[in-house]
């Protein structure tokens, strides 16, 4: 049977997100509740989860010992059809057939019989409605809700669950799973998102959003909309967002937002306030690590939910360090003894690669190099554990470039550039991974969602020999990890029709379950405690283990870049005027002298507005 005679074939069937009463009440639990797609915990998906893993590993054991055993079709097809619900992948009536171990014209009755009565519900694929896939229905799924509940209450009164081993626990009822609290996977929703046009998103061309380009499909099928993903160079996503915000209708209904863009984007109405299209509870904000999450706000209110929490961070190759008998440095100091030593140019080796191409390259290692020898770029308030940045919002402050720490960091620069490849002036993002990746210098700075360069290359020098440090701390300063990455926010001018649709699909994509997904696909960001503590997670790579040490010991940290409106024009201003000192054009304190007066010239001139 082909999907459009099933199509056809369930043209006067009930619709099975509304069966009748009567079959509703056979399967609502007893305290009278029901137990609904949205109202499904964590804990009851990775019980689910155990009992059909249990309930399929037994009907294998039942077919391998009993030559006679006839498999049930209904059974088999719905422990098929909620396994993969649950962790939103794709059945089609092809493989929905497949896995009723019968004969396929039998097999495409007795799927035709489960939609006749309620049991599956189809969603078209495409445009046409000729391709469709399958699901659950409600009915269907609080079944199976309560069957798990009740497998799990016959097991432990027959089997004696106080006297089993704990081995035997783990082993047929997942309780290892439970233990390390990993994070189920994604959950298609309930209720498909009514979008026309599908979901419109704008996002950074890196890595991570790439991975969700990649895994488009299956998030697709999590939300029962179609997915259009735009993607950019940094520069050119900021162009487009503010260019997105001057016309009378967004274009689209997310959008990444670098961190230091907020203050800017907040005070040209570019994004909604969260709290007005959803309730900010559902994302779990103690979940997100705490400079991520603060770096999303302006003015006391959200206007974004992380998701990438990407920390700059001093990659190091620990090999050449041992070979070397080098300690991982933890001072500015200690780095540039450590490039010194390790810099070898008639051999091809450098000490050290970092951001130093003209404009907002270089100018974010500027930003982020005056942290580390502990200044802001913004004369902010010192208090503990870093800079308030709460009332940056009300004004009132200057930019600090032209100073005795500035005039440090810009001679830090100058030393750096001894240690470094040839055409450093010319390398930015990604051009200062790739000679790391090929093993051409033995340190980088990077943010961790660049580590899949060497991290997924088995034949790069640095795959598994990299460690992870915040970077090292200036004279008197402290180790700052500065966290970079985006936020994913609603246009202002998104239409209202489109606006809780478009919350939900946002709390889809930046929920633990997704990024789970995005690790397990090979991205190296996370904004959430919960995920970095996910057994899985932590053995993808051990730079979440890392980060999350970072962030407990509030290494990590978003001063570096203060998102003030005018900051993206600073950054600019200063990687034009250090590129010139870099170039040996003028000396240091010219540089810092000109950055300093442009800068100032920019909240002039918004001030004057």
């Amino acid at each position: 049977m082909t999907e459009s005679n099933l199509s056809k074939s369930n043209k006067n069937a009930p619709s099975p997100a509304h069966p009748p009463d009567r079959d509703a009440k056979r399967y609502r639990p007893m305290d009278g509740s029901a137990l609904t797609f949205q109202t499904v915990s964590p804990r009851d998906r990775i019980e689910m989860l155990q009992v059909i893993s249990f309930l399929e590993s037994f009907c294998e054991e039942l077919e391998d010992v009993i030559e006679v055993f006839a498999p049930n079709p209904f059974f088999l097809m719905s422990l098929f059809l909620i396994r993969n619900h649950i962790e939103g992948k794709t059945v089609t009536p092809t493989s929905l057939i497949s896995a009723s171990h019968i004969p396929y014209a039998t097999a495409s009755r007795r799927v035709k019989e489960m939609i006749e009565t309620g049991l599956i519900e189809q969603r078209p694929r495409t445009r046409s409605g000729k391709s469709f896939s399958l699901h659950p229905s409600e009915l269907l799924f609080d079944g199976w809700m309560q069957l798990s509940a009740r497998v799990r209450r016959l097991a432990e009164i027959e089997f004696g669950a106080s006297e089993m081993r704990a081995e035997s626990a783990d082993y047929y009822f997942g309780g290892s799973y439970m233990a390390t609290k990993s994070i189920p996977p994604l959950q298609v929703l309930g209720e498909p998102l009514k979008l026309s046009g599908g979901v419109r998103v704008l996002v950074h061309g890196d890595p991570t959003f790439m991975v969700m380009e990649t895994l488009k499909r299956q998030f697709e099928q999590v939300i029962g909309a179609q997915i259009q993903q735009r993607a950019f160079s940094i520069d050119r996503l900021r162009e487009e967002a503010l260019k997105n915000a001057e016309r009378p209708t967004s274009r689209y209904d997310i959008i990444a937002v670098d961190l230091p863009w907020i203050g800017e984007f907040v005070e040209k109405g570019v994004l909604l306030p969260l709290d007005e299209v959803m309730d900010i509870a559902r994302l779990d904000p103690a979940d997100f690590h705490t400079a991520g999450w603060k770096a999303a706000h302006w003015g006391g209110r959200a206007y974004g939910v992380p998701a990438q929490t990407t920390p700059e961070l001093l990659f190091y190759r620990r090999d050449r360090f041992a070979n070397a008998g080098l300690e991982p440095p933890a001072t500015t100091d200690a780095l540039l003894s450590a490039a010194k030593a390790l810099h070898d140019p008639h051999h091809g080796r450098y000490g050290i690669a970092w951001n130093a191409a003209r404009g907002t390259a270089l100018g974010h290692t500027f930003l982020t190099t005056l942290s580390d020898f502990g200044q802001p770029i913004v004369d902010l308030h010192q208090i503990a554990g870093g800079f308030d940045t709460e009332q940056l919002d009300r004004g009132g402050y200057r930019f600090t470039i032209d100073t005795e720490t500035g005039l440090l960091a810009a001679e830090y620069l100058m030393e750096l550039l001894k240690y470094s490849p040839p055409d450093i002036l010319s390398m930015s993002w990604y051009e200062r991974i790739r000679p790391f990746a090929a093993g051409n210098v033995a340190m980088a700075y990077g943010y961790t969602l660049l580590a899949p360069y060497f991290e997924g290359d088995p034949a790069s020098p640095a795959f598994g020999q990299t460690g992870f440090l915040p970077h090292p701390a200036g004279p008197g300063a402290t180790p700052v990890a500065p966290v970079g990455g985006y936020v994913m926010g609603i246009p202002a001018n998104l239409p209202r029709d489109r606006r809780a649709a478009a919350a939900e699909a946002l709390r889809v994509f930046t929920s633990p379950e997704a990024q789970k997904l995005y690790v397990q696909n090979g991205s190296r960001t996370n904004p959430r405690y919960s995920v970095g503590a996910d057994p899985e997670v932590r053995r993808a790579s051990p730079i979440f283990e890392a980060v999350d040490a970072m962030s407990w010991r509030d290494e990590l940290q978003f001063w570096p870049r203060p998102p003030v409106p005018e900051i993206s024009e600073v950054i600019r201003i200063c990687g034009e005027e250090l590129h010139d000192m870099l170039r040996g054009i003028v000396p240091p304190r010219d540089a810092l002298r000109r950055a300093q007066e442009r800068a100032d010239a920019t909240l002039d001139d918004n001030r004057q507005k």
